[in-house]
């Protein structure tokens, strides 16, 4: 028997795969936003290309793909409350509109999650919708994220101590 080098062992982990989700429900969502295309339709390409596969190079990792619907469905029956808690988060002069797509669908996933997913503590998601916006952004663009779902999860009354 042959033992697992502790870093792919790690890379496996069910954290690691819901990480991966929320990266791809991002990705997903902003296709939907941009690329006009049905929740349907994304769902069965990210489905059928997109998670834990290779594409032109790019290498996606594996991701619990039941997490990753349950966001965008979730975005998608949610949204006339979740883009009002945003806009509310954003700075004045600032609307939904005003803000690039990439960060309109990392602040729509992780407001569903504050807003609908009691079982995550709310800690949780707010660093890992700070991480996916490094990793599509150079400058401060992870702050705005940081501080817009504080925002929102203060708004909404979520236990900011939840486990």
């Amino acid at each position: 028997m042959t033992d697992i080098p502790k870093r792919d062992a790690q890379a496996q982990r069910p954290a690691n795969q819901r990480g991966a989700a929320r990266l791809a429900a991002v990705q997903a969502l902003y296709q939907m936003d941009v690329g006009r295309q049905t929740l349907e339709d994304t769902l069965a390409q990210f489905g059928t290309f997109h998670l834990g596969r290779e594409i032109e190079g790019e290498q996606y990792l594996p991701a619990d793909a039941d997490f990753f619907r349950q966001i965008l469905r979730g975005v998608a029956k949610h949204q006339l409350e979740i883009d009002p808690a945003v806009d509310k988060a954003l700075a004045d002069g600032w609307p939904m509109e005003r803000v690039d797509a990439t960060l309109r669908a990392i602040l729509r996933a992780a407001a569903f999650e504050l807003l609908r997913r009691k079982d995550i503590p709310p800690k949780v998601v707010i660093t890992e919708y700070v991480d996916v916006a490094r990793a599509f952004y150079e400058d401060d663009a992870s702050g705005l994220v940081n501080a817009a779902l504080d925002a929102i999860a203060r708004s909404a009354g979520v236990d900011m101590n939840a486990k």
